[in-house]
């Protein structure tokens, strides 16, 4: 047997490397002769602005273009895939001289325009022209002997005479040292493909690969997406805490209030009265601490602190008006951030709660369980399924919170369900 990595293994790639090195030749020159003219064009009408500053970012688009493809063609060849540069810009969104300053000042743009003027129009002329003589002289090589007794040319010239001085049988000699120059072509012909098209690869690497401040640059956006997600899932509870808190226990409390100032003045004339309506104020009482339980609840129970996150799920399994099993596949001894749980919790009974006002289920299942460094909370029921994301509803707050936090959402609901909700955070 032959490892990947061995001589045998080069074969695999030979077929793609030649037709990326096959084709790259054409490629290019169609590159360099339209970015030359374009960028001449521009720079030559420079003067109008307008015209050349249009033409000019037109052939950085065309350059860009050209780049592309060459980074498919290597991909295609059997290459590591080279990280592609970020293109996207916000000042391009604000108007005409945004957008130029946006293409102008990106020096990608730039780089790939070097690459198709002038780096890849040489390197491929001569890694092309290097190709094309070594499949050649290597298929010529080999088959020397079949146009030797196809075409049966009778010659005085023998380059072998010059070689093997009093060799015998000159023609028989040609045929065999071009045929063994032809084996030794094809033999090395995966070692110089594989080290033509690495050339390519190194330069596409630093010339069209992305740099690191782009990866900088896609944490900042990233984070500052998260950031901006973060805030309005924050606003979108305190929201909603407001109206809870206003149609439950504020109502109950104000009912209360009421009830205990009628009592205050049935008391001397109507006694019975008047124990009745503080009765009335009492169970009114209960109901607004119990709201009040259950909307502390959504936040950090105090089972959560003492006892972690499956415990609280438990819990809350067990408060739920749909039957609720908790599935823990977490492994012995993990310890998960006391954030990490607060929001696992949140998100898992959030999920609850929708599935009891709106699915229709008799079954609920919430799964825990940690996967290369995330947290998967995942929620399934029985119900009638088409859940749908509403801007400022359930499902969405879920969303803009856990994208705050750097995790991610999904919602699988066909109608007719089950409804699975799978929330995924980072452990640290």
């Amino acid at each position: 047997m032959t490892s990947r990595g061995g001589y045998l293994g080069l074969w695999r790639t030979v077929p793609r490397e030649l037709l990326f090195l096959f084709l790259a030749f054409p490629i290019s020159i169609v590159g360099f002769g339209l970015t030359v003219g374009l960028f001449s064009a521009g720079v030559g009408t420079i003067v109008t602005f307008f015209i050349g500053v249009v033409l000019i970012i037109g052939c950085l688009y065309l350059a860009r273009g050209f780049g592309t493809v060459q980074l498919a063609l290597l991909d295609v060849s059997g290459r590591p895939v080279i990280e592609r540069p970020e293109w996207q810009d916000a000042r391009a969104r604000t108007g005409f001289f945004g957008w130029v300053r946006a293409v102008l000042g990106n020096g990608h743009y730039w780089l790939y325009l070097l690459h198709v003027m002038i780096i890849d129009f040489i390197v491929t002329t001569i890694t092309w022209t290097i190709t094309v003589t070594w499949v050649a002289i290597g298929l010529g090589g080999v088959t020397a002997w079949f146009w030797e007794l196809l075409l049966g040319e009778d010659t005085d010239f023998y380059f072998s005479s010059y070689l093997l001085p009093g060799v015998q049988n000159a023609p028989l000699a040609d045929v065999l040292i071009l045929f063994a120059v032809g084996v030794v072509a094809l033999a090395t012909l995966p070692l110089v493909t594989r080290g033509l098209v690495t050339v390519h690869w190194f330069i596409a690497r630093g010339v069209l690969g992305a740099w690191r401040s782009d990866a900088l640059q896609r944490e900042v956006i990233s984070l500052n997406a998260s950031r901006g997600a973060a805030q309005s899932a924050e606003g979108h509870s305190l929201r909603r805490l407001e109206r809870d808190i206003h149609d439950g226990p504020q109502q109950r409390l104000v009912r209360l209030q009421m009830d205990l100032a009628a009592a205050e003045r049935q008391l001397d004339a109507d006694p019975e009265r008047a124990r009745g309506l503080i009765a009335e104020a009492m169970q009114q009482s209960r109901d607004a601490l119990e709201e009040l339980r259950a909307l502390s609840r959504g936040f950090a129970p105090p089972i959560l602190l003492d006892r972690g996150l499956v415990a609280a799920l438990e819990s809350a399994a067990v408060r739920s008006t749909v039957p609720t099993r908790i599935v823990d596949d977490l492994p012995e001894g993990l310890e998960l951030p006391q954030e990490t749980q607060r929001n696992a919790y949140f998100v898992a009974s959030e999920a609850l709660v929708n599935a009891a006002k709106h699915s229709g289920a008799t079954d609920v299942e919430v799964r825990v369980g940690v996967r290369e460094g995330w947290l998967d909370i995942v929620v399934t029921d029985d119900g009638h399924g088409g859940a749908v994301t509403l801007p400022g509803h359930g499902i969405a707050g879920l969303e803009e919170r856990l994208h705050g936090l750097g995790g991610t959402l999904e919602v699988q609901s066909p109608e007719g369900g089950p409804t699975i909700v799978s929330a995924h955070l980072p452990v640290a």
